[in-house]
């Protein structure tokens, strides 16, 4: 078998970190603990609720500033402000056919296996109390037209305080186009921000070293408050939501990204390990964000188009949300004897268009989304979300997964179309098993250097095309 040699690391670099030292292994042994502690001690998990909190919390605060300012920056930079324009445009085209893929799957799915036929639930006789009432509520009183109004902020610090992306996007994107309309005088501003990129992504790497810590509590609290024997009770639909959603992130999406990007799906799961981690134990894709943005980063794709594709993928590119409003609609209808036709699952299909968007930062969104989705249908009783709520915090890490990935290979392959991905350093990136931590240690404004990642020669001398196969 051919060996490879490699280049040495860069100056100051002096190999990869030992396993026991990698953050994935540390967030995923406090997984483990977590598991283990709320399952055998349920009061003493749910106490840990405050320390999971308290990590997203502190995660989310800087999610804000690490958005205005790479967007800012990366607008600023760019010498075209038509390119910001098409890139956008671009990007939303390709969420809403994702999102009508997802939807589309998940549609498919429950139809073919019919999970719900046979539970026979009265409709009338489903209490719906607490927290899921509050859900209720406000997924009924929502109206499809918030979404647009909603992203106009009440006031500038406002978006901030309450960490909506979405808001800081809009804000972002103004204040980087007056910046670059102003000409020399918002150069100083410009460098200015870049410095304070910096400094907030130093910050990052502080909180970064707790996430053991909040994927321990998050996980502890989710298995004590409402424990592993939850998850026999509707596990069928569980495993359906998971095997979908794993249908859909290797075929649809892995599938994708060879056609078009030419990468290897796998080797883009190994290369963000550390978030896949991350998410897991923490139920949330947001605390990933900025480590996606300086992985996209690292592999060649252009800072502008990763500022703008990734912070507003979460907000619009929701697959993993959108396969679970389209199986959990269907099944309800199904658990109550609803019938629905074709013409009434394609209408089904057409607002969740609308409604997935509503899914993303918002406590509850998934419910919310899908109570205002049943409402406007008025055809599936809302009050059926009783039958799976007690899943939902079951559902929640595969959600936020495949969200996760969805919103990595939206960034590869609009880089790509817009010819702003350099692919065969991706493809060196993914096949270099040290690159997750370069990507990590490297200066968030440092331009991407080919030394930065070895390439791999074979033993006749001959430096491969591709690592993507």
């Amino acid at each position: 078998m051919a060996q490879t040699a490699q280049k040495p690391l860069p100056p100051g670099r002096t190999g990869a970190k030992p396993w026991y030292r990698q953050l994935y292994f540390q967030v995923l042994v406090a997984i483990v603990v977590g598991i283990l502690l709320g399952w055998r001690w349920p009061d003493l998990g749910e106490a840990m609720q405050p320390i999971g909190t308290t990590f997203i919390a502190a995660m989310k605060m800087l999610i804000g500033p690490i958005v205005f300012l790479t967007i800012i920056g990366g607008i600023a930079g760019v010498a075209d402000l038509k390119k910001v324009g098409l890139t956008g445009l671009k990007a939303l085209t390709y969420f809403q056919i994702g999102t009508i893929v997802a939807l589309v799957i998940g549609l498919v799915a429950i139809n073919v296996v019919r999970l719900g036929e046979g539970v026979n639930a009265d409709p009338s006789k489903i209490q719906v109390s607490g927290t899921a009432q509050q859900y209720v509520e406000t997924g009924e009183t929502q109206q499809w037209w918030e979404f647009f109004t909603h992203l106009v902020p009440e006031s500038f610090f406002g978006a901030f305080a309450e960490g909506d992306i979405l808001q800081i996007i809009f804000l972002a994107v103004l204040f980087g186009i007056a910046i670059k309309a102003v000409g020399p005088i918002g150069e100083p501003i410009a460098a200015g921000v870049k410095r304070l990129t910096e400094v907030v992504f130093k910050v990052l790497s502080f909180v970064m070293k707790a996430a053991p810590l909040g994927a321990f509590g998050a996980m502890a609290y989710a298995v004590g408050a409402f424990g592993l024997s939850t998850l026999t009770s509707l596990g069928s639909l569980i495993a359906l939501f998971y095997a979908t959603s794993v249908l859909f992130v290797v075929v649809v999406l892995g599938g994708f990204l060879a056609l078009h990007v030419r990468l290897n799906i796998f080797q883009l799961f190994r290369y963000l390990k550390d978030e896949f981690f991350l998410v897991l134990g923490t139920s949330t894709a947001e605390p990933a964000l900025p480590g996606l943005m300086r992985k996209m980063t690292f592999m060649g794709a252009d800072r502008t188009t990763v500022g703008l594709v990734v912070p507003t993928g979460y907000s619009f590119n929701l697959d993993g949300a959108a396969i679970y409003l389209s199986l959990a609609a269907v099944y309800i209808a199904q658990a109550t004897n609803t019938p629905l036709s074709v013409g009434q699952q394609i209408g089904l299909l057409a607002v969740m268009l609308l409604t997935s968007k509503g899914a993303a930062g918002v406590a509850g969104g998934g419910f919310i989304a899908l109570t205002a989705t049943l409402s406007t249908i008025g055809t599936v009783p809302a009050a059926g979300i009783m039958l799976i709520f007690g899943i939902d915090k079951f559902m929640s890490e595969c959600r936020a997964l495949v969200n996760f990935y969805g919103n990595a290979v939206a960034t590869l392959a609009i880089a790509k179309w817009d010819g702003a991905l350099d692919v065969e350093r991706a493809r060196r990136v993914l096949a270099d098993r040290t690159s997750a931590e370069r990507a990590t240690a490297q200066e968030p404004e440092a331009p991407p250097r080919s030394s930065d990642v070895p390439k791999q020669t074979s033993a006749d001398g001959l430096t491969p095309t591709s690592a993507s196969s």
